[in-house]
């Protein structure tokens, strides 16, 4: 697991570049976290008192990218990738009997649609509204940033009980 295998955020941008190189600077970091395991390492639950998997939370990154980015801010009918809740959990950390290659290839197409999406507002200080609110692309961004670094620290601790790879 190398950092080359990311692009680092902008250091000095518009408001717009900054947050938009942040999120696929997060992006590509549970990617790197994700580099060179194996669908069984994937799926290992290596956290005993969790039941969040890498691959979990490549499936969930899917999930977040569509609800943001296609059904709040372009007001998309679409569907959970990975519907419904299992006891009481969202179905997208159960991943016993998964598929990883649709689980990438999902996630990655659900990133690039959203970048289109982001791209087609023309400020991001235009909103829309949803269920009664007003949500602006600014907000958006910003919640996914954080959306991912959480998680993404859930993915250090995931890959080091793995296989002891470590790195930020």
């Amino acid at each position: 697991m190398t950092d080359d295998q990311r692009t680092h955020p902008f250091k000095v941008a518009d408001d717009r570049s900054s947050l938009t190189s942040f999120l696929d600077y997060q992006r590509a970091t549970l990617a790197m976290k994700c580099a060179d395991l194996t669908g069984e390492q994937l799926k290992r639950r290596t956290i005993p008192t969790s039941g969040i998997t890498l691959l979990g939370l490549v499936r969930h990154a899917a999930s977040v990218e569509r609800s943001w980015f296609r059904l709040v801010m372009n007001a998309e009918d679409v569907k959970p990738p990975w519907p419904g809740e299992v006891d009481g959990t969202f179905a997208e950390f159960h991943v016993q009997d998964a598929d990883v290659d649709e689980a990438f290839e999902v996630w990655h197409e659900e990133c690039a649609r959203a970048r289109a999406v982001a791209a087609s507002f023309n400020s991001l200080d235009d909103t829309v509204g949803f269920r009664g609110e007003t949500i602006s692309l600014r907000y958006v961004l910003t919640h996914m940033i954080e959306e991912y670094a959480r998680h993404n620290g859930h993915a250090d601790l995931l890959r080091e009980a793995i296989d002891g790879v470590v790195g930020e």
